[in-house]
């Protein structure tokens, strides 16, 4: 056996053991798409396991993550921070080795992987930031960014519709550097792919733009080999190599669904390790020569990173200004005076804006000093308020501008923007109707669980929109996107509340954030009477008091409702009642604050609550108690103006009322 066989047989036993240890996992396509994986890894990609994070690194991304023992195996051999001792421990509680590899956890791992398509709608991602700062960075004679983006796709990802809608677009942004090796097994969890899967993919990704190479022998490293070189040469198209495979190779089972998605069992474990010449005992057999061989993967990229540090330092004397500010955006700092200006932009009087408006204002004044900033919308930014003006287009004829367009493709749009932030260097936003967030919720869902700076964008967001109809006014988005854990989302109630929501957004590095606005024009609320909007840092704050005593009623609201909630308010307070108005723009950054300050906004002693939202009411007695009250959408809205569908939907200050003296009554 050669020494090249021998390191794909260790792959797959590595696999095949892990798997039988842990009684679950996926043994198949680790077995099947070994070749290709390690042919991938030890002839072309660049990478430095002693240093995951160099920026210039080649990125490889995992998209069927359900094999996630065939990446553990590599990161292992090639010498990452990842022990023998964790391949054992796979799938188990603690382990850097759980059943779907994740982002931040596992030394290597570009990025999390399973929900299939994901991870290669999220490699166009990539590939786009490394584009874009590639023509804003690089001068002749310095490629400083200079790296492809590589990963393994399955049938299971070319079936998911947002495959479709990403290459779509990558083959529309030329994006050469892009290079996915197919694993072609004709197997899926039910059975033969041609059961559901008859299309000829060659032909769909030629139509998509893409050069397409193959189908080769997924199963001969020089075939393999061949064609990543022929599609490292195409500089004008993203490649997709197609590799014939065979999954679960060498077992008894292979070539079926059996070996898809359970252990092999201990008699088809030794059956394969036969029929393949590999040692039966002990488990978990590496030989030496093959860490020998693997290992080499350390000095080749440290030799790499530290010629690409050489090509910095001389970047560095050469263009110092460019070089400094590459630094800054490579390491996700914000710059000196980032806002500037932002608390200028919306002063007392100021005529009533939507929020969606002053929102534009805010970006455009944060882009004239955040080079970072880079987004778009699915083909919504007049409406979305997010272009960002004099700072061009992201397109094949020019990729350093910073808007991007990506079509009406919703849930590409929230998977490539992971892409961008994964890959560092950009801090990227995006731009839809509200509504439409149930179209990007996977990708959001793997943003809010990686922990990555992503600023998602949502306009339209009540029946305030109006005539559009209840197809298009949210009613339970807003509680669904506060149902992912680790998700900010800020609704501000006035263009005050809105440069500050972008604000948090920015400062929000651990994880992504949602702002929400209004298409409908809102007042100004007035700062000189009323406290700064600087408090929704905390979340929510005390936005008006009747009197110093403590409140007999707490009115709650959140954008465009606050109106709302303080006009109750002063009626209430013309009646007598002591009584609060609260401005809740986020739940999540309220609940993050120390008791003492949640205890002086909304204190326990003061049962009688009332919450108003434009949405839907569940959830709220989180702040309101089950003896409050919430007034808001218990149905699907209808198409009329918007002060109508308010009267008719009860979203006004007059049911507010109403629903605080019966609290008051009882």
């Amino acid at each position: 056996m050669n020494l090249d066989q021998q390191c794909i047989n260790t792959i797959r036993f590595l696999a095949v053991d892990a798997v039988q240890r842990a009684k679950s996992g996926h043994p198949g396509t680790p077995m099947g798409a070994a070749v290709m994986a390690y042919t991938l890894w030890d002839r072309a990609l660049r990478h430095n396991p002693r240093h995951p994070a160099w920026p210039d690194r080649d990125r490889f991304i995992l998209s069927p993550g359900h094999a996630s023992m065939l990446l553990y195996a590599l990161l292992h051999l090639t010498g990452y921070d990842l022990s023998l001792e964790e391949l054992r421990n796979f799938r188990q509680w603690g382990s850097k080795t759980p059943g779907h590899p994740e982002y931040g956890l596992t030394p290597g791992v570009e990025m999390t992987t399973g929900p299939l398509g994901q991870g290669f709608a999220s490699g166009v991602g990539m590939a786009i930031a490394e584009r874009l700062l590639a023509d804003h960075y690089n001068r002749p004679g310095h490629e400083v960014i200079n790296h492809y983006t590589y990963a393994i796709v399955s049938d299971g990802d070319m079936q998911e519709g947002v495959t479709s809608e990403a290459a779509s677009l990558a083959g529309t942004l030329r994006l050469g550097k892009l290079i996915y090796l197919y694993d072609d097994n004709d197997i899926q969890i039910e059975g033969p792919t041609d059961t559901v899967f008859s299309e000829n993919v060659a032909r769909r990704f030629r139509a998509y733009g893409w050069q397409v190479l193959g189908p080769i022998d997924g199963q001969g490293p020089e075939a393999i080999d061949t064609a990543v070189r022929s599609a490292q040469a195409e500089t004008g198209r993203p490649s997709l190599i197609i590799c014939k495979t065979v999954i679960g190779y060498g077992s008894p089972a292979q070539a079926t669904a059996k070996v898809h998605g359970e252990p092999l069992g201990e008699e088809n474990v030794r059956a394969a390790k036969n029929t393949l010449n590999w040692p039966q005992e002990p488990a978990f057999y590496v030989p030496d020569e093959v860490y020998a061989h693997m290992r080499k993967a350390i000095e080749r990229g440290q030799a790499a990173e530290e010629d690409w540090q050489q090509r910095m330092e001389a970047y560095g004397r050469a263009h110092p200004d460019l070089a400094a500010k590459l630094d800054l955006q490579l390491r996700g700092d914000l710059p000196n005076g980032w806002d500037h200006g932002l608390c200028n932009l919306f002063s007392d009087g100021s005529q009533p804006i939507a929020t969606r408006a002053a929102s534009g204002q805010a970006l455009n004044t944060l882009a004239q000093r955040i080079h970072a900033l880079t987004g778009g919308s699915a083909d919504l930014a007049p409406s979305t308020k997010t272009i960002i003006f004099g700072y061009g287009d992201f397109g094949w004829q020019e990729y350093c501008g910073h808007n991007m367009h990506f079509g009406v493709r919703e849930h590409a749009m929230g998977a490539i923007a992971s892409g961008m932030a994964l890959h560092g260097g950009v801090i990227p936003y995006t731009a839809t109707f509200l509504i439409f967030s149930d179209y990007m919720r996977p990708p959001m869902r793997l943003a809010a669980l990686m922990g990555i700076r992503v600023i998602y964008i949502f306009t339209h967001d009540s029946i305030g929109l109006g005539e559009d109809g209840p197809t298009h006014q949210p009613i339970e988005q807003l509680m669904n996107l506060r149902a992912i854990p680790n998700m900010t989302v800020i609704r501000p109630a006035d263009a005050t509340e809105t440069v500050e929501a972008w604000r948090a957004a920015l400062l929000n590095t651990d994880g992504p954030t949602a702002l929400v606005f209004t298409r409908q024009k809102l007042p100004v609320l007035d700062r000189t009477a009323l406290p700064p909007a600087e408090g929704v840092q905390q979340g929510a704050y005390v936005l008006w008091d009747s009197t110093a005593d403590s409140p007999e009623v707490i009115l709650i609201g959140t954008g465009s409702e606050v109106h709302i909630a303080l006009e109750a308010g002063k009626d209430l307070a013309t009646e007598g009642v002591k009584v609060r108005v609260v401005s809740m723009p986020s739940w999540e950054l309220f609940d993050q604050q120390p008791m003492d300050y949640r205890e002086s906004v909304l204190p326990s002693a003061v049962r009688e609550r009332v919450a108003v939202e434009a949405g839907m009411t569940l959830g709220w007695e989180h702040y309101v108690g089950l003896d409050g009250a919430v007034v808001g959408m218990r149905s699907f809205g209808a198409s009329a103006p918007a002060e109508i569908l308010s009267e008719r939907f009860g979203i006004t200050a007059h049911n507010v009322v109403a629903q605080a003296e019966a609290l008051l009554r009882r």
